[in-house]
């Protein structure tokens, strides 16, 4: 059997020593969307973070792309080809979009040119903005941003952390599919946070969802997309 890209063992983590996360397991093999739910305060961005290695594993293991993370540095999880798209969508605001791209571009110098032309055909309407600071982007221009800069690192591995936060519906509808098509065309785990419960389980293969730092359900998506009465009661924390 394939060794996942991701895999969390009882993964409880939080800050200043004190677990928000508690005893969470997950998985995420390459071309996977795997979506993770929750309501607000779950512990999904925690979950996130200590995954990336931006904070600390209080208990459990977390291994990303064959290596147990180490807090102390993050950097060694990107630079295995895991790229993480954060809630702030971390933007360099007084840069131009061309050179927001160009930080996300890793690999040989004759690459490069390649990479950026495989995201502007993913996000075409980034193309006009390229010379454009990202601060003066609109919310949706700036989420795109965030995306194609991850995607242009070619990422084994991707944790996307509220994706749709505050866009208007319509691009929510036009990026999601896109987070399909990595998965499918490029072989990359996906690791989704997502507010939009149904638009994800409508693209991801498998879901997690958390409530007051503990994993309270877990299966198939299309299954869990069937079973809105399963899925509310786990939200309210009544999972029986």
């Amino acid at each position: 059997m394939t060794e996942p890209l991701l895999s969390a063992e009882n993964l409880s983590t939080g800050y200043a020593g004190v677990p928000v996360v508690r005893g969470v397991s997950l998985s995420v093999s390459a071309g996977e969307v795997v979506a993770l739910l929750g309501p607000n305060g779950a512990g999904k961005t925690t979950t996130l973070l200590a995954i990336s290695g931006l904070l600390p594993v209080l208990d459990g293991a977390v291994t990303v792309l064959g290596e147990q993370v180490d807090e102390k540095a993050p950097f060694k999880n990107a630079r295995r080809g895991m790229a993480h798209v954060a809630e702030n969508r971390s933007l360099f605001n007084d840069l131009t979009v061309a050179e927001n791209l160009r930080l996300g571009i890793t690999g040989p110098k004759s690459d490069r040119a390649q990479s950026l032309d495989l995201v502007l055909a993913r996000f075409p309407e980034l193309e006009p903005t390229m010379d454009r600071k990202a601060g003066l982007l609109s919310g949706g221009e700036q989420q795109m941003l965030a995306m194609a800069r991850a995607l242009a690192s070619r990422p084994k591995l991707l944790l996307v952390d509220e994706m749709s936060l505050g866009l208007a519906p319509i691009i929510v509808e036009r990026m999601l599919p896109i987070v399909r098509d990595v998965a499918d065309e490029l072989g990359t785990g996906v690791l989704m946070v997502e507010q939009h419960i149904h638009m994800a389980l409508g693209i991801a293969d498998r879901a997690y969802l958390l409530n007051h730092g503990e994993l309270v359900l877990e299966g198939n998506a299309a299954e869990l997309a069937d079973r809105p009465e399963l899925l509310e009661a786990s939200y309210l924390g009544d999972s029986s």
